[in-house]
């Protein structure tokens, strides 16, 4: 059994959770390989040492003195240092650091936190450090060489007697070449290690434990989600119902290696296990998650006989293209269809859209529908029970809720409703209370 533990920076901000994290490593011989991000906050008021670094970056380039700043920092591990009385010289490492930070790259300035950070925590566990610069091969375009990757992981592997700590959040190109992940990127550096040691579990470890069925800044207490498919959680994190960086599920479900969520400050909790299919059970919620967001515009194009013009609606779409304007959702209808998009990306072009439309389109009318906020209702049994759309629908009408929109996904996993702005939060509430309160699952 392998399993690829991920600390984010949160699980290693103070001397005290590098305790914790140390009891949840030696509590399962089977987590033999651990992925570790830069110290995080240690209050709602602290900042990240990735952020601190990327401000000496811009400090290095606007040729700001950077030195206080870089002291700042550097007091962060000698104090965690000091307090597990550990051996690696901060200080003299930080020196050389410092003493040649005008000459590194933007890339290397901040990949230093993870390496440090990664450094203190192998000494504390006792397992060897493996820099991610040895083992994350990236190609110049900045995707993972997983080939490449998957050989240099296994060789460290051997090296290091099977365990190993690696930082995330950075690697190398074959010539050298310091390259980083979007940030949350530890996250991805974990499940690309998990899936080239053909691991069976990668468990991200956080201050959350796991995805919740709604957000609980709108929904007081809200039932946490054991058990989520693969696809469900795509659905919920679009939405912004986000507790890992997205672009981490593709390596491990590639591989059908499940992820599991997991609370570094309660470890006991089940956490969110997230894989390609979920169990059947005699009793299981209707709605998986509820999630959505606000200041979306909509605009809403009629033709009669649309059904047979062409390229119609290819035609619209190049015109949001040409504005660099991305498409959320398409709905349609026989001699209608809706664009939906951000309003934030038209909010400078919406008028230049709807003229390029009636030039180019003909159309016998077009609305644009502002202030409207889109809900996704997600659920794997959705598709399996009869009637849900129209319960849904219900509920929201029961309550006096206008429906400006709706649309389903083609796996039939998410219905998604298009509601006001003012009528958001509401809308979550009710269709919470009916659905998934209270659930057993």
């Amino acid at each position: 059994m392998i399993k690829v533990a991920k600390f984010g920076g949160s699980s290693v901000a103070t001397a005290d959770q590098f305790r914790k994290v140390k009891k949840i490593v030696a509590a399962d011989p089977d987590r033999r390989f651990v992925v570790v991000s830069a110290i995080g906050k240690r209050t709602a008021d602290d900042n990240k040492i990735t952020d601190l670094l990327l401000l000496v970056n811009a400090h290095v380039k606007y040729h700001v003195d950077c030195h206080p700043l870089l002291s700042q920092i550097e007091q962060r591990f000698v104090n965690i240092t000091k307090e597990l009385g550990l051996a690696f010289p901060v200080a003299e490492k930080f020196d050389e650091f410092s003493s040649v930070i005008e000459s590194l790259s933007p890339e290397y300035i901040v990949s230093r936190g993870e390496w440090f950070t990664a450094h203190l925590l192998a000494e504390y566990l006792g397992y060897p450090f493996v820099d991610a610069a040895d083992v994350i091969v990236f190609h110049h375009d900045g995707k993972v060489d997983l080939e490449r990757t998957a050989a240099r992981a296994k060789e460290a592997a051997q090296r290091s007697d099977g365990r190993f700590v690696l930082p995330g959040f950075y690697g190398c190109t074959v010539d050298g070449t310091f390259k980083l992940f979007q940030r949350g990127g530890g996250d991805i550096t974990g499940a690309v290690l998990a899936r080239c040691l053909e691991a069976n579990v990668y468990e991200n470890w956080t201050d959350v434990s796991g995805f919740l069925s709604a957000d609980p800044r709108i929904v007081d207490n809200p039932r946490p989600i054991h058990r989520i498919t693969f696809d469900e959680m795509r659905e919920l994190s679009y939405m912004g119902a986000s507790v890992l960086q997205e672009d981490s599920i593709f390596p491990v479900r590639e591989a059908n290696i499940p992820i599991q969520i997991k609370n570094t400050n309660d470890p006991d909790a089940p956490g969110t296990t997230i894989r390609e299919t979920a169990e059947q059970r005699e009793v299981e919620h209707l709605i998986t998650g509820i999630a959505g967001r606000r200041n979306f515009t909509s605009v809403h194009i009629q033709k009669a006989h649309m059904s047979d013009k062409i390229g119609i609606v290819r035609s619209a779409l190049s015109i949001f293209e040409r504005y660099h304007v991305s498409v959320e959702h398409i709905p349609t209808g026989v001699d209608s269809f809706g664009v939906v998009v951000r309003s934030e990306d038209v909010k400078d072009s919406i008028y230049p859209i709807v003229a390029d439309l009636r030039r180019e389109l003909e159309p016998d009318d077009i609305t644009v529908m502002d202030k409207l906020a889109l809900i996704s209702i997600v659920g794997r049994n959705i598709r399996r029970r009869p009637g849900s759309s129209g319960r849904i629908f219900g509920v929201l009408g029961e309550a006096g809720i206008n429906i400006r929109m709706i649309t389903q996904s083609s796996q039939e996993i998410s219905i998604i409703v298009g509601v006001s702005n003012d009528d958001f939060e509401r809308a979550i509430r009710v269709m919470y209370d009916r659905f998934a309160a209270h659930a057993k699952v």
